[in-house]
């Protein structure tokens, strides 16, 4: 077949999928691949990952001479690449370092970095990342030819346009170009690689596409050359109806509108940049996002004939960093202009509007995130507009989206949603006037709780729907690669096994990994105590450990004092807490006859029992009105939570502790469970030291626990090098306040899992049922909190590969008992023992005689 009857497809690899050896060799075979179906291939890639943020950072750095460092990471990042691909990297890229190294030095001896040079300086990451590409796929025998994109594309300009958006935000048309049809087909090349992101003006000065700009190339070459189809390679294996780091039962949207597509990316979703739509869905070539590690895979198709058109929810996205304005008057009703008066305002800072709703007396006004100079320009807006009304300022604010074809056709089936917002207060409700999505903004720390529960109330689907796919755990190969990082319970499988031999269900701690936990809380710097809340494991081997380690015990119950006194009987007072909520008053007399000392959750025991507290030293639980987690009942803040005192009673409490002739000594606040925001304890600590001017006599701030842990093997985890460095930086405004904290799933969640036999197997219409011998009356988080447990065959643990959806469940006589819904597991029998991972906390301390069936009992290994 002639080349010139070749059908062009158009392929577009991101940064992450350019920067590896591995990648690399997944790219030549996708290459061959696609060319071996009679294919001609245009290559569009980006700089290597991230080499565009070391080149801003660089850029920024020249006014102070500090960018060489930077420059050396740049270089080495690339010299690294071509070591590992047996690449001369002198005679490829020193004439690039060298012109890099001078734009750089300009900068600083003249002291500016105009937008025109700071184009020519982005635009080296992209040329030297396709040089190296380019140079990979000769030595791999995929014949291909290297072209300057700033040859290819040419931008258009307008007079109103700025040197900021002609050099670094330019545009291009998208009508088909015979020249450059012809430019491709005079290389008699298969195989064509050029750069994303750059391209030149009618001045042949180089201008940037913006950030996403490899993504818009790509849409932009495949409608000019009329292409096939435009494939967008990445590191993930397609869209989803939710971020997947965040909510694990997101699904693979298999088929999508460009329209559906182009909103879901606007509204947060980062897989493919809105703007590379427009070009395509004008020419009608249709999208694949596919995953470079894993070409296997279909990943998501986008067309103008989508297999379902029919109204529905396709993906919930948020977007963070969104700030919030109301205008408030009086004057504003029935007057002619006002808002156009109001919004020239916010032309004339430079603002972009997103959302927008009315009223008679006030209006209010979402930002587009990420604007320039934010901060000067709503300064200045405020004075612009203070005669007109009155402004509110709300930053920090996050959308939370609904989105999909129809959305007001389908308003009454969103109707079981509509209890969530009475536990997550909405800022602005917005429907938007393409019928394409319902967003609602909220503070930041309630977004991704509302998605999932939004999620989990709105997504039921079917099997072999048309839509939707499969869940990223059943759609990537990531999890054999997550198990081999090796789980304490892989290492240790034969004996769980052999544990189970005479045994249906039992909860099997791991020491070892409890002890690695708490070091890690030991090695904070920042802390000056550390109590573990027990009531997350009270194991008498646990505690034993936890005490060892210098760890104190904080209590909740007059029932736990008296069992870790029970079985550590010579414990140093000062190692116990007693943290109560809604307690007896004989709870409280416990605890100061056992010199304990205890937390005041409330006004009323020092109101009505005054002589409990005299002489006491307390500490004093606020409620910071910020609630943190997973789940509403692990929300322990805010106006509908039962803890904490507000902070408008601090001045009566404070009268209330000096007539009892107290002293508090400490404050203590606790938002929640399962936080992984290492900002969130300074946060809580800023907040807490603010209230120092009512206690004279305080010594310590309890920062609380909540302190969360991956939710499956290789999942995100607390960064608690950079909440060490939060708090070391908030002590120094503490002067000789101490820091504590008391963490109780972080310490023993890891540690523990669940091990359940296998009683019966079943099939019912599309879903498929595993039975276990324990169910809710053993582990009860599933269906209190919704919370997700990874599950594992023990016994087929080596059979993972060949799997099938299943829903796995207990035998309590409740609808309610499903340990876990839509996982994937390999054929599984009756006798095979199961393992429901990071089960160590808030599993047997919440189990019950339900049914009267014993719940599983506790064994340590």
């Amino acid at each position: 077949m002639e080349t010139t009857q070749r059908p062009w497809i158009v392929m577009k690899f991101g940064g992450t999928s350019v920067a590896s050896v591995n990648r690399w060799q997944s790219i030549v075979k996708i290459i061959a691949a696609c060319t071996a179906e009679g294919n001609q291939v245009l290559i569009v890639h980006s700089a290597l990952s991230g080499v565009s943020n070391l080149l801003e950072t660089a850029i920024k750095e020249t006014a102070f001479g500090e960018h060489q460092k930077t420059f050396e990471q740049i270089c080495k990042t690339h010299v690294e690449l071509c070591t590992a691909m047996n690449i001369d990297h002198q005679q490829l890229l020193d004439s690039d370092f060298h012109k890099l190294q001078k734009l750089l030095s300009g900068m600083e001896l003249t002291g500016e970095a105009s937008p025109m040079v700071q184009a020519k300086t982005m635009a080296i990451g992209e040329i030297m990342a396709t040089k190296i590409g380019a140079q990979y796929l000769l030595q791999n025998q995929i014949q291909c030819k290297w072209l300057d994109a700033r040859e290819l594309l040419l931008a258009t300009t307008s007079k109103k346009d700025t040197d900021h958006d002609r050099f670094l935000s330019a545009n291009c048309d998208d009508t088909i170009d015979k020249n450059l049809q012809q430019k491709l087909l005079q290389t008699k090349s298969a195989v064509i690689l050029t750069q994303g992101f750059i391209a030149s003006n009618k001045n042949n000065e180089t201008v940037l596409l913006g950030r996403g700009g490899s993504d818009v190339s790509a849409a932009l070459f495949a409608a000019k050359i009329a292409a096939k189809r435009l494939e967008i390679w990445t590191d993930v294996p397609g869209m989803f109806s939710a971020d997947p780091k965040y909510i694990a039962s997101a699904r693979l949207l298999k088929d999508l509108s460009y329209r559906e597509a182009q909103e879901i990316a606007s509204l947060g979703a980062k897989v493919v940049h809105p703007r590379s739509f427009p070009p395509v869905r004008r020419a009608s070539i249709p999208v694949h996002v596919r995953c470079t590690h894993a070409p296997h895979l279909a990943g998501t198709k986008i067309s103008d004939m989508p297999a379902d058109s029919s109204p529905r929810v396709k993906a919930i996205t948020v977007r963070s960093g969104i700030t919030l304005i109301s205008l408030t008057t009086s004057s504003m009703w029935k007057v002619p202009g006002f808002l156009a008066m109001a919004f020239s305002a916010f032309m004339a800072n430079n603002l972009s509007i997103d959302l927008v709703t009315t009223s008679e007396t006030s209006v209010t006004v979402s930002l587009d995130a990420n604007q320039s100079n934010e901060d000067e320009a709503l300064e200045q807006l405020t004075q612009d507009l203070s005669s007109l009304c009155k402004i509110e300022i709300v930053k920090g604010c996050n959308t939370v989206s609904l989105v999909g074809r129809g959305i007001r056709t389908i308003l009454h089936k969103l109707t079981p949603t509509l209890e969530l917002f009475t536990e997550h207060p909405i800022r602005l409700l917005s429907l938007a006037a393409n019928d394409l999505n319902l967003t609602v903004i909220v503070d930041a720390e309630q977004a991704q709780l509302l998605a999932a529960r939004l999620h989990d109330v709105l997504f039921d689907i079917e099997e072999n729907d048309l839509v939707f796919g499969p869940t990223w755990d059943e759609k990537t190969p990531t999890k054999n690669e997550q198990l081999k990082q090796t789980e304490w319970w892989q290492e240790k499988r034969q004996n769980l096994l052999e544990l189970m031999a005479d045994r249906n269900s039992a909860y099997v701690y791991d020491l070892e990994t409890i002890d690695q936990a708490l070091q890690r809380l030991q090695n904070l710097r920042s802390i000056d105590k550390c109590f573990y809340a027990m009531k997350a494991n009270a194991h008498p081997k646990v505690l034993q450990r936890v005490i060892a380690s210098g760890t104190g015990i904080e209590c909740v119950s007059i029932g736990e004092m008296k069992h870790v006194l029970q079985h550590f009987p010579d414990i140093d007072r000062q190692k116990l807490l007693f943290t109560p909520n809604f307690a007896a008053r004989t709870e409280f007399e416990f605890a100061f006859s056992q010199n304990i000392k205890v937390t005041l959750d409330a006004i009323y025991p020092i109101k009505n029992w005054p002589e409990l507290f005299d002489g006491a030293r307390l500490n004093l639980r606020v409620d910071p009105m910020r609630s943190r987690g997973h789940h509403k009942h692990v929300l322990t803040a805010g106006d509908r939570a039962k803890f904490g005192i507000p902070a408008t009673d601090i001045p009566q409490i404070s009268d209330l502790v000096k007539k009892a002739d107290a002293i508090v000594d400490g404050l203590h606040s606790h938002a929640g469970s399962g936080i992984l925001d290492p900002d969130h304890w300074s946060d809580i600590g800023s907040y807490l030291a603010g209230l120092k001017e009512y206690f004279p006599g305080l010594t310590h701030i309890n920062l609380g626990g909540g302190l969360g842990v991956p939710e499956r093997p290789g999942g995100t985890a607390l960064d608690m090098a950079t909440l060490d460095a939060g708090l070391l930086e908030l002590k120094k405004h503490l002067k000789n306040i101490g820091l504590w904290l008391e963490p109780g799933r972080y310490v023993v969640a890891e540690a523990g899992v669940l091990l359940s036999r296998v009683t019966q197997t079943k099939s019912k219409y599309q879903s498929r049922f595993i039975g276990i011998d324990t169910g809710m009356n053993s582990l009860l988080r599933p269906a209190l909190y919704s919370s997700r447990h990874e599950i594992f065959n023990l016994t087929r643990l080596e059979q993972s590969n060949d799997t099938r959806r299943v829903t796995i469940v207990g035998p309590i006589c409740e609808s309610a008992d499903i340990i876990g819904t839509d996982r994937q597991l390999p054929k599984t029998s009756e006798g095979d023992i199961l393992l429901i991972a990071n089960a160590g906390a808030y599993g047997a301390v919440m189990s019950s005689n339900y049914n009267l069936r014993e719940p599983a009992a506790e064994l340590t290994i």
